[in-house]
């Protein structure tokens, strides 16, 4: 019996880890950025989430040579932009924030990185954007 409820708990917290977090498609994206005031070089923008999560707002990558670690849709760097223990960095958020749903608080860090420097911050889209063809966001 501890062992079916045991299963039970765990399977009501995967399910409920699970709900928290979202595979955009691409159209989806798409429609999300510009809600969240990303309106120009959206194909950029696209790409750039596309090479970095792969449009999973619960991808975390890392550990980095550094020791820091990449979180979310744009996958924001924990030694710069977050904190891992609490509000922390230049975006002044908790980087777990940013593996749930709510693309709010990591399109408004984005778009600081962005400001200071550009897509060239993201390893994502250098090696696999810039100079390349972008997606196609015509029928979204």
């Amino acid at each position: 019996m501890k062992n079916v409820v045991g299963v039970s708990i765990l399977l009501v917290v995967l399910v409920a880890l699970d709900a928290e977090a979202k595979v955009f498609s691409r159209c989806g994206l798409f429609h999300a950025l510009k809600k969240h005031s990303i309106n120009s070089n959206l194909p950029d923008w696209v790409c750039l989430v596309e090479a970095e999560s792969g449009r999973n707002t619960a991808a975390k990558g890392g550990p980095n040579r550094d020791g820091s670690y990449d979180f979310g849709l744009f996958q924001i760097n924990s030694r710069y932009w977050c904190g891992l223990n609490g509000k922390g960095g230049d975006c002044n958020i908790k980087c777990s924030d940013l593996l749930n749903d709510d693309i709010s608080d990591d399109a408004k860090c984005a778009l600081k990185i962005y400001r200071r420097h550009g897509f060239s911050a993201w390893y994502g889209w250098k090696n696999k954007c810039n100079g390349k063809p972008l997606p196609d966001l015509s029928k979204c």
